[in-house]
């Protein structure tokens, strides 16, 4: 934590500064409100993302830079299909095209806007996409996670879009998805799948491996297999669990809505935990995945949104069970959000 305060938030608000600069910039109204919008309510994505430079400080001059643009992206493109003006899925795609083109710095930049009616974004997403690029170049291991990121941000990609069309369609275009990968991943249910694919933590936890000059194809393998599903899908499960009355009044689609009922909620979710537990004893610095996953629980069940939710609050009594390191996090967290809101 002190490695988070003194070395890595400050860099986080410094590149996002400079990002809010770039956005400020834009002609275009629209797409300047929703970058800007973006960077203000998400801001703890690119804050919670750069915990992983911590475990390689020497390399928070790339990890940091790298993180906080990947992540301005996908918030930025989710505003823009969350509250679009589109609803057309070739518009999503081509959006989305910019997060595969940063992850791949062979890739010439593209016409990102090519669907949609606003383009004057004065270079900004364009500069993300580049600055992705040029941080990996100088990731000495990228050649060994360049093919399990591509495949991550694929899957989400391919979330955003379904996520985000017509809502009479939405829910019939997950479950044809989910059916080109049920096969793979029998052990999920469908909403525990697609939940999966919509956190960016595997990328960044890929991104801090190939920091590592001697990281091994097994170790890449390892963390594959403890991110996704597990550590990416608790991650999101937990966003979703809160947000369920939030999104219920909005008519949001919310994954953990397709459990039948709170005690299936309990298992299912509590599955995850241990499994995402397990996998991490495997990876190297398994402490530092233990603190992830129980920092993600106790942030998630500690928000405010909790409270005025009966069902939620008695999942979070049983979800931090057994954890102390879990307990200690909500403590200080609750602590920490009552001190900020006074």
């Amino acid at each position: 934590m002190q490695r988070v305060y003194r070395y890595v938030l400050p860099e986080v608000r410094s590149q996002l500064n400079h990002w809010r600069s770039t956005a400020e910039r834009m002609a275009d109204e629209e797409l300047r409100r929703q970058a800007l919008a973006s960077m203000t309510d998400k801001e703890f994505h690119c804050q919670g993302g750069a915990v992983y430079a911590t475990a390689n400080l020497e390399q928070r001059h790339v990890l940091i830079p790298l993180i906080v643009a990947f992540q301005t992206i996908s918030d930025y493109l989710d505003n823009l299909c969350d509250r679009s003006t589109s609803m057309d899925p070739e518009d999503f795609r081509m959006l989305h095209q910019s997060m595969l083109d940063a992850v791949d710095p062979r890739e010439p930049l593209k016409d990102y806007y090519a669907f949609r009616q606003e383009k004057e974004d004065g270079g900004y997403l364009a500069q993300l996409v580049s600055t992705c690029q040029s941080c990996i170049c100088l990731l000495p291991s990228y050649s060994l996670v360049a093919a399990p990121i591509r495949e991550l941000v694929s899957l989400y990609c391919d979330l955003q879009v379904y996520k985000h069309i017509r809502h009479d369609c939405r829910e019939k275009e997950l479950l044809r998805w989910w059916e080109e990968h049920q096969e793979r991943f029998r052990y999920l249910q469908w909403n525990e799948f697609a939940a999966a694919t919509g956190s960016t933590l595997g990328v960044f936890m890929l991104f801090l491996a190939a920091t590592d000059p001697e990281l091994t194809a097994d170790e890449v393998e390892a963390i594959r297999e403890a991110y996704f599903p597990y550590v990416c899908g608790l991650h999101i499960l937990l966003d979703y669990l809160i947000d369920q009355e939030e999104d219920r009044i909005g008519g949001d689609l919310n994954f953990c809505n397709y459990y039948g009922g709170q005690q299936a909620a309990v298992e299912r979710i509590s599955m995850v935990v241990r499994e995402a537990r397990g996998k991490v004893t495997k990876l190297s610095a398994p402490s530092f995945h233990r603190m992830i996953i129980e920092g993600l629980i106790a942030l998630y069940l500690s928000d405010p949104k909790v409270r005025s939710q009966a069902d939620v609050r008695r999942i979070t009594k049983q979800l931090m069970k057994r954890s102390p390191m879990t307990r200690m996090f909500f403590w200080v967290n609750s602590v920490w959000i009552r001190f900020s809101s006074s």
